[in-house]
């Protein structure tokens, strides 16, 4: 029986709640019924926003065309060029970001604030500028590129290197903030037991932060791989347009767009065919929330 008040008892029992709504058992969420119309009218502006480009691509499509489009040479060679840099850079990113992510999760320094604003800022920065920052860091007369070059031989720019770390650049802080996220969340007193009984830190976090935290390391691996795939500006400012060796698939999209626009929307349905793919392959088993 619910409670004759409404209370939390009755609501704890499944009984229903005094304004009409029903909640899912199953979710925990309100049901649709009853959606206030100021709220429901721009949730459907702002789904027919995200969805009416997408529709449009699939209308515009040239389908009697497509198998042509998608079976020459130059797609393949852009799109395993994608997906090769965009893998790559988001191994060096959960190289690098994951430990980055625990130093500003779990430990206390000074400017951690300033830090974790820096590691977040190519989210907002324009792709272009960090291309530009990138040749000014690693190019052949950078700070640190003329370095490389000289002692080494090694030159970044224009090269299928340059591509990777250009894409772990813009896509990094995706996985940073994921994980972040994701060891705020965790308990740290598994990691304290762990350290009480012996183990050294590292061993901790290798034992048991790790598999705590996987699944955001999973969703931001994901995230970071879809941002890296669809690069764009940074990638042409850093590494060029080079077919075979830096065209991925946004730099021919937007060389086919100016020549050839079927070509360019060809392009653009196998980019969203790989994205829709990967996320929906992964969404549920990774980045649902209980």
């Amino acid at each position: 029986m619910t409670a004759p008040d409404g209370s939390a008892a009755g609501l704890l029992k499944g009984g229903p709640r005094r304004d009409g709504a029903r909640v899912s058992r199953r979710t925990g969420r309100a049901s649709g019924r009853g959606v206030p119309l100021p709220l429901l009218l721009p949730a459907l502006v702002g789904l027919a926003f995200l969805l009416l480009p997408l529709v449009a691509l699939l209308v515009r499509a040239p389908w009697s065309t497509l198998p042509d489009q998608l079976t020459s040479a130059a797609v393949w060679q852009a799109l395993r060029l994608s997906l090769l840099c965009a893998t790559a850079a988001t191994a060096v990113s959960l190289v690098i970001g994951v430990p980055l992510a625990w130093l500003l999760a779990r430990t206390d320094f000074p400017g951690r604030g300033l830090v974790r604003a820096l590691v977040t800022l190519p989210l907002v920065l324009p792709p272009v500028v960090g291309g530009v920052a990138l040749l000014l860091a690693l190019g052949r007369n950078g700070v640190v590129g003329r370095w490389l070059d000289a002692w080494f031989g090694v030159t970044l720019p224009f090269t299928t290197a340059g591509v990777v770390l250009a894409e772990t650049f813009v896509a990094m802080p995706f996985l940073v903030i994921s994980v972040e996220g994701t060891l705020r969340a965790a308990d740290p007193r598994y990691e304290e037991a762990a350290t009480t009984l012996g183990a050294s830190r590292f061993t901790a976090f290798r034992r048991v932060t790790l598999p705590l935290v996987a699944p955001g390391i999973a969703a931001g691996a994901v995230l970071a791989w879809a941002r890296a795939l669809g690069e764009f500006g940074a990638t042409i400012t850093f590494a060029g347009n080079f077919p075979g060796r830096t065209q991925t698939m946004p730099l021919a999209v937007y060389l086919a767009l100016q020549n050839d626009p079927a070509a360019a929307i060809a392009l653009s349905l196998v980019l969203l065919t790989v994205s829709i793919a990967v996320l929906a392959g992964l969404r549920d088993r990774w980045m649902t929330t209980s």
